[in-house]
């Protein structure tokens, strides 16, 4: 399944919640789902409800299924608990801590600059967006970055106070990663535990 990219707004009516990596635009007073029939209350079944928690974190992050899939294989790996191992990963993507850092307005414009080469990492410049970072790693924009119009709206105006695990410079355009980032940390509300039962049966 490819990365979505539909309207944006219509996705977080339909999930019934605000994902701030996928859009900096509010739902406002429209919080029903999409459609002729949306304002009408609909009971959700079992499976529904899981694919939806699902789904929030496939459009926050911008990944496609089969990415979303192999972090899941990873974190049930691990000896910590697997929703909570699974959202850390998610957290540590380069792209998503471009974001949480204040550089871009949404996960999916993070992703565009680092794919565009404006981001270094460690001093080194890096085009690949699921770059895993790790405690002590520092990302910094380029100098053609730090002119952008985009970078610097954002920079005066972030789309979300910055974490504890990331220690910013807005003068030096970078971010270090203090620390590992937990679960709590999450910047929406999300039921991770149906994500796990979702793909128990499917993995």
């Amino acid at each position: 399944m490819s990365r979505y990219t539909g309207p944006r707004l219509k996705v977080m009516r339909a999930l019934g919640c605000e994902l701030p990596g996928l859009s900096r635009k509010s739902v406002g007073e429209r919080d029903y789902p999409p459609g002729q029939h949306g304002s009408r209350p609909r009971r959700k079944s079992d499976f529904g409800v899981k694919l939806m928690e699902k789904q929030k974190l496939r459009m926050n992050y911008g990944l496609t299924e089969s990415q979303l899939q192999r972090l899941f294989r990873e974190a049930k790996a691990s000896r910590a608990p697997t929703g909570n191992k699974l959202l850390e990963l998610l957290e540590r993507r380069l792209d998503n801590a471009v974001f949480r850092a204040g550089f871009a307005p949404t996960t999916v414009a993070a992703r565009q600059l680092v794919r565009h080469r404006h981001v270094q990492l460690n001093g080194k410049p890096v085009n690949i967006p699921s770059i895993r970072l790790k405690a002590g790693d520092t990302i910094t924009l380029v100098d053609k970055a730090r002119k952008m119009p985009m970078v610097l709206e954002c920079i005066e105006q972030p789309s979300l106070a910055r974490p504890e695990w990331l220690s910013c410079s807005e003068k030096d355009f970078n971010a270090t990663v203090t620390r590992l980032p937990d679960a709590t940390e999450v910047p929406f509300p999300v039921e991770v535990q149906h994500v796990v039962e979702y793909y128990a049966v499917r993995i």
